[in-house]
């Protein structure tokens, strides 16, 4: 299952959600899957899911069978506005410290065992826990409570709808989860009874993994070793500069989005960053290669000033089972350079769309 995620287009109300959708949607299905059924990987907003009653949501569920689409995947990480607007590490809120976090993410549940297939699992992705630097260990008790009555209210919904929908944790760069080691270690802090484990798995965003300087095959390696499933996947690509002059990455410094900031020492050891402005202000002169969390087209290997992390998706494309959906989630379309803009939105995402499935066909057969 091959898709993108709806929220590269700026949306926060269900009105300008479901237009981008019918804006957009039918063209890329037309030109990367023109017989067969389309997954729309839905972005809703917290005011979005708010507004969705029952019969707006049946009207969707109705316009995506006239289209030959269904809804599999929900993003539902950022809660509040996200495009136009500075939002930084105001996307995490509320995590899981709040109610609201919660409330929301039960919302969403409803609304995807309207619009799930039968017989096809759901998954909803979500914030990784928080910004580590506003946790503290007296969190944690709330935390895995709000998680714990989610996981019960997905159980439940299994239950009386026959829906399967799991909660996606979204490993990333700066909050309480963003190595696969944190991870494994917070699965088994929380030590879920077996009928709610099989409801909580991994949103794997291969930027944020990219960033970490980890072994696509050992991380994924973990996961399994240890349980872990993955709900579905973020195809996408960090900035990579392969030099200690970390000002040639300055003109992707912007004012909207985090772009945590990771560096390889020449001992190995990594040095973080919460965003690129900070490492540029900093920027130690034993670091010998720099990763930037800044999404771009997949497609895009060499830039002009420094390069991408794409050799990491070909490495672990080939290594996902058949089965996981995979999203390619450039949302950065509107703070890009204007010289990587060379095509329309619609253009892009086919393009990345196409050579995620023609790599993974490709390094599958070579393998």
């Amino acid at each position: 299952m091959l898709t993108y995620c709806t929220n590269i287009h700026p949306a926060e109300s269900w009105n300008d959600t479901f237009a981008n959708v019918r804006r957009y949607v039918p063209e890329v299905k037309r030109k990367v899957s023109p017989n067969d059924s389309f997954p729309v990987g839905l972005r809703l907003s917290g005011q979005a899911a708010a507004e969705l009653e029952t019969d707006s949501a049946k009207e969707f569920h109705e316009w995506c069978r006239d289209n030959d689409c269904f809804v599999a995947t929900i993003n539902g990480f950022p809660y509040g506005t996200f495009h136009h607007v500075p939002v930084k590490e105001a996307v995490y809120l509320p995590d899981w410290r709040y109610p609201e976090r919660l409330h929301y993410t039960k919302k969403l549940a409803n609304l995807l065992a309207v619009w799930l297939p039968s017989g096809m699992q759901g998954s909803i992705s979500t914030v990784p826990i928080g910004y580590k630097k506003c946790i503290v260990a007296a969190d944690e008790s709330i935390i895995g409570g709000h998680l714990r009555a989610a996981l019960e209210f997905l159980e439940h919904t299994a239950q009386t709808t026959g829906k399967k929908i799991v909660l996606a944790i979204e490993p990333e760069p700066g909050c309480v989860l963003e190595t696969t080691t944190e991870v494994v270690h917070f699965f088994e802090k929380l030590n879920l009874p077996d009928s709610l484990r099989s409801f909580l798995t991994v949103c794997y965003d291969c930027c944020h993994q990219a960033l970490q300087f980890e072994s696509p095959s050992q991380s994924l390696r973990l996961l399994a070793e240890n349980g872990i499933n993955i709900g579905h996947v973020q195809v996408s690509s960090a900035l990579l500069l392969a030099h200690p002059d970390i000002n040639r990455m300055r003109r992707f410094s912007e004012a909207c989005y985090l772009h945590q900031t990771v560096g390889r020492r020449r001992d190995n050891s990594l040095v973080r960053y919460d965003d690129l402005d900070v490492a540029l202000a900093d920027a130690p002169s034993d670091v010998v290669e720099w990763r930037v969390h800044f999404h771009i087209p997949v497609f895009i290997e060499e830039l002009q000033d420094c390069a991408s992390t794409q050799p990491f998706l070909r490495e672990i494309l080939p290594l996902f089972n058949a089965d996981i959906p995979l999203e390619v989630e450039t949302y950065t379309w509107t703070v890009l350079p204007a010289d990587l803009q060379t095509t329309t939105v619609a253009e892009s995402i086919v393009r990345e769309i196409e050579w995620v499935r023609d790599h993974r066909r490709r390094d599958t057969r070579r393998g």
